[in-house]
């Protein structure tokens, strides 16, 4: 009743909106009138209803990140202890990555913290976030280069960065070896919406040993499976 008022109620009366409900009138008349008195629906002249003040409150509190942070942390959290590694999840705000999750053995003694906005362009996170940008906002990215190096194996020149994105939306995932820190390695994929809009990046950061020992292409697949666990979650939860 609720989603029917909203849809169609500041222009058709309650009555004939039970009807397509196929609900009795006097109950739909009763419903309404909770929703109105909860404050989920307000009253109009001639006996409309629109959205009313509760209901603009929770809507004003939805905060789409929030929601991804909710959905992704059991599964980032799992996929920390499947590997052994810190994993984190950011998004893009303006040209900076904020960091939103963060998990897993050695978390604390990796510099970033959540909360935390980081340079775009040398990290795995930032890469995959750039690379699905509209390619006008992303070429105004670029525009703002050369950038700073943060080690000798930071990417600092626009034309280099260009394709290097170009591979990240060809390959489907980003790598940042040693570009953000010495010794530091993250293998980054997106997180995407229904409609295939990139909310989010994952990434799992190793160091020197770790890589060594199990090398990126070997942790890959269960990256993307976590992703592709929180896309599904997510499917369910926000609007396509």
């Amino acid at each position: 009743m609720l989603e029917a008022i909203i849809a169609e109620g500041a222009g058709r009366s309650v009555a004939a909106i039970a009807r397509d409900l196929d609900v009795p009138v006097a109950t739909a008349h009763r419903q309404v009138a909770s929703l109105v008195a909860e404050g989920y629906l307000g009253r109009q002249a001639r006996g409309f209803h629109v959205a009313g003040p509760r209901l603009l409150r929770l809507l004003g509190q939805l905060d789409e990140k929030q929601v991804i942070v909710n959905c992704a942390a059991p599964v980032l959290h799992r996929l920390a202890g499947q590997l052994g590694c810190v994993v984190q999840l950011g998004t893009l705000e303006g040209d900076m990555v904020t960091y939103r999750i963060k998990t897993g053995e050695g978390a604390g003694d990796l510099f970033t913290r959540v909360g935390m906005q980081l340079e775009a362009y040398c990290s795995g996170i930032g890469k995959v976030l750039l690379a699905w940008l509209p390619a006008g906002e992303r070429e105004a990215y670029l525009a703002t280069g050369p950038f700073p190096p943060l080690t000798a194996r930071t990417i600092t020149e626009p034309d280099a960065l260009r394709r290097e994105l170009a591979q990240v939306r060809e390959q489907g995932y980003a790598m940042d070896d040693g570009e953000i820190a010495e010794g530091l390695q993250c293998v980054a994929v997106p997180v995407r919406s229904s409609d295939g809009r990139v909310l989010a990046a994952l990434s799992a950061s190793r160091g020197r040993a770790q890589v060594t020992a199990n090398p990126p292409e070997a942790i890959l697949a269960d990256i993307r499976s976590a992703a592709a666990e929180v896309e599904a979650v997510l499917s369910g939860v926000l609007p396509a």
